[in-house]
């Protein structure tokens, strides 16, 4: 399918060829038949994407000293690396999309095929769309009429926050797409509606609706229009639709507005209040969240939990069936708001240059039988059968920044890249010379030249498709972590390392290759099971890159054998609470999701494996998805280590840190990027560029795929992983847990 795409790196606007997305649970896909470009803000990508490297900074402040902060702490060549891969993502453009059902997600109940529905997808002949940012469309409106549902929405948003009641004066500053739907719908609230545009086409609009309008570049003064126009009394409410960086903007909503004024902003404005103008007249500022409540909330929008009608009125899917309700009823015309209607080919005739454009609202028209092929090919390539070829679920930031730069200094053989976005999919094909983007992984699980999948998702998928790789055959790298539960832990293991019962020798292997337990075989026979019994069994690796990291494996042989004291902190950064990897279903939460890491590396400087854990974490009632704990591990042959994984510290400190004690030797490793050693003779220190051992564990494992041999021992990965679980049950429980 084709889909419009905004290249950050060069500016360009580009009509690409990517696969066709696959239905998601909770999801319905659409095949599009319309869509609407919203200049303003589409504008405002498109110039941000051509722009140089130094206006882009100076676009975002908070990001140039995020990256300034980080290059404090991991070096200079570490943080231009993150900055360009981002830059090399492109975005996909447009909101506004109308089109037909194609099929509908499990759990989906309010679509059935054929439906015509209106939605914030993309630009693209193919969407797949959340069904709480999906309405019906009613059977008197028409395509072109129903892309407007989503800009109508914002414009609704506003005025809800605006509160407005019958006869009061509303001014609307900014007439663009927005403006002029917010004043018309004003209007048909009973409210006194005045309007203004530095662009005359778009008040000879407002005028032609009824809207008091008027063009300040044409001698009017907007505050005094608004005093007269209102006797003296001031604006009730200002809807700033708006976008422009100059903060004489709110400095004139202020102003025109009357004593305890409300001004709501919708556009993009500067925002240096004067405090003056707001405390005499004790006037309320609100910026406005897009479509209405539930836009940004995961849990709304993606797993599809609707807020309850009687505590939340205007949902953001309520308010795109009022706007659709309002065009049906004839109280919204927008068709005088259509200035030309283009075929998707012709996308450039509205892109080249949108500063020049005098559209107000252009519509895109799409072919009626576009290629829906879930696989694109990307570079053509011969891949041939057991010499390492991979499949890769997952085109996520870890993959397009560490995983592919990585498998790209080793001999590695990709003939596929997966995700349910094709966009990104054929964005890294494309860098990493990759064969295949695909949007359906079960391509790569079909074909027998694929030996290794490799898993980079969410984890709450990562059982899932380790399961499905080990059922067809496959080898499996999955990211931290292996999985969320001992359930799931032990589906996985039935899977790869059952031994049969004491009164025989051997595993026993199905037709597919799978080596089932008999059921009185218990998890500790389980993992302890010798890799000798597992050779005719896919091999399952879990991606614990710091044990393969140069400066873990030069400390390890000099601290020598025996019991060790090992201290890891993680002074992990603060994540916002609704950033998905702290819900428990779907990233288990930061000790299961991340802290593992930390777990697996004191195992391997241990030389043994984890026997009990106890894990405190910081408030009063700690919580079982905390970031602020400390972690003590015993381990088999006495050694003793401490993880304090933090998300409370500062950024400019070092993120990680690492001490390990004996036989009279200290060894501490700053950052991955220092190792020093006290008491060590012949050594003193080492200072490398940041090095984490994804280059050493990337060229191991595609070695290993050859051999046969796991780079590490199934065993460790079992055992850390129900550590991590321990770790949990121990902070519920209040005590030490036996792993």
């Amino acid at each position: 399918m084709k889909q419009i795409i905004q290249d950050l790196k060069n500016g360009k606007t580009i009509l690409e060829e990517v696969p066709a997305p696959t239905v998601k649970p909770g999801h319905v896909l659409i095949k599009t038949t319309r869509s609407l470009v919203s200049l303003g803000t589409e504008r405002m990508l498109v110039e941000f994407g051509k722009a140089g490297f130094l206006q882009k900074a100076r676009q975002q402040p908070d990001r140039v000293k995020q990256v300034l902060d980080k290059m404090k702490a991991e070096g200079i060549l570490p943080t231009l690396e993150a900055v360009f891969n981002k830059l090399n993502q492109p975005l996909p453009l447009g909101y506004c999309n109308v089109g037909t059902v194609e099929a509908v997600g499990n759990g989906v109940h309010s679509f059935r095929v054929g439906d015509r529905v209106a939605s914030n997808g993309n630009h693209a002949e193919y969407v797949c769309v959340p069904e709480n940012l999906c309405v019906l469309i009613p059977d008197n409106v028409s395509d072109e009429e129903a892309a407007f549902t989503v800009i109508g929405s914002i414009g609704l948003e506003g005025i809800r926050l605006i509160n407005p009641t019958l006869g009061e004066t509303i001014v609307v500053i900014g007439l663009g797409l927005i403006g002029l739907v917010t004043a018309e719908l004003l209007k048909a609230n009973g409210c006194k509606v005045v309007g203004y545009d530095f662009d005359q086409q778009k008040v000879e609009m407002a005028l032609s609706k009824g809207i008091t309008a008027f063009n300040p570049s044409q001698g009017t003064d907007p505050v005094k229009f608004v005093q007269q126009k209102t006797n003296g009394i001031g604006a009730d409410g200002v809807i700033i639709t708006a976008s422009n960086k100059s903060d004489e903007i709110i400095q004139q909503a202020a102003e025109m507005s009357r004593q305890r004024g409300r001004i709501v902003l919708v556009g993009v404005i500067g925002l240096n209040i004067r405090r003056d103008d707001f405390f005499k007249k004790e006037l309320t500022f609100q910026v406005s969240c897009s479509y209405g409540p539930g836009r940004y909330d995961e849990n709304y929008e993606q797993k599809g939990q609707d807020y309850p009608i009687g505590y939340v009125r205007w949902t953001e899917k309520r308010n795109f069936e009022a706007i659709l309700q309002t065009m049906s009823a004839g109280q919204l015309d927008i068709k005088p708001l259509i200035t030309e209607k283009l075929n998707l080919e012709d996308y450039d005739q509205i892109y080249g240059d949108m500063r020049k454009s005098g559209s107000i609202a252009s519509i895109l028209v799409y072919p009626n039988n576009p290629d829906n092929s879930k696989s694109v090919i990307v570079n053509h390539q011969n891949h041939k059968t057991g010499k390492g070829v991979i499949g890769i679920i997952g085109a996520g930031n870890f993959t397009s920044s560490t995983l592919l730069p990585g498998l790209s200094k080793t001999e590695a053989h990709i003939k596929y890249i997966a995700d349910l976005d094709g966009l990104p999919a054929k964005n890294m094909a494309k860098r990493f010379n990759i064969s295949n983007a695909v949007t359906n992984h079960e391509l790569l699980l079909q074909d027998p030249e694929v030996d290794t999948i490799m898993v980079v998702t969410r984890h709450n998928a990562h059982a899932r498709l380790v399961l499905e790789a080990i059922k067809a055959g496959k080898n499996v790298f999955v990211e931290k972590p292996l999985c969320l539960n001992e359930d799931e832990l032990l589906q996985i293991i039935e899977a790869t390392v059952i031994p049969r019962s004491a009164a025989t020798t051997g595993p026993v292997e199905n037709s597919s290759g799978a080596i089932y337990k008999e059921p009185t075989a218990s998890n500790q026979q389980i993992a302890s099971l010798p890799s000798s019994a597992r050779k005719n069994v896919p091999m399952v690796v879990v991606g614990f890159n710091r044990r393969f990291a140069p400066l873990a494996q030069k400390m390890k042989k000099l601290l020598g054998e025996g019991p060790k004291n090992i201290i890891a902190t993680m002074n992990a950064g603060y994540i916002p609470p609704e950033v998905w990897v702290h819900d428990i279903e779907v990233g288990g939460g930061r000790i299961i999701g991340e802290a593992c890491h930390y777990i697996d590396l004191c195992t391997f400087l241990a030389g043994s494996k984890v026997k009990a854990v106890c894990m405190n974490s910081m408030g009063i009632n700690p919580q079982d998805n905390t970031d602020n704990a400390s972690i003590l591990l015993r381990y088999e042959n006495g050694t003793n280590a401490v993880i304090n994984y933090f998300s409370n510290g500062s950024k400019a400190y070092s993120k990680e840190r690492i001490e390990a004690y004996n036989q009279e030797k200290t060894l501490i490793i700053d950052n991955w990027r220092t190792l020093k050693g006290y008491g060590t003779k012949g050594f003193s220190k080492i200072k490398n560029r940041l090095d984490k051992g994804h280059k050493n564990q990337f060229k191991l494992l595609v070695e290993s795929i050859k051999t046969g041999e796991p780079i590490i021992p199934f065993d460790e990965i079992i055992n850390t992983t129900k550590a991590s679980f321990a770790a949990i049950q121990s902070l519920k429980e209040g005590r030490w847990v036996d792993v």
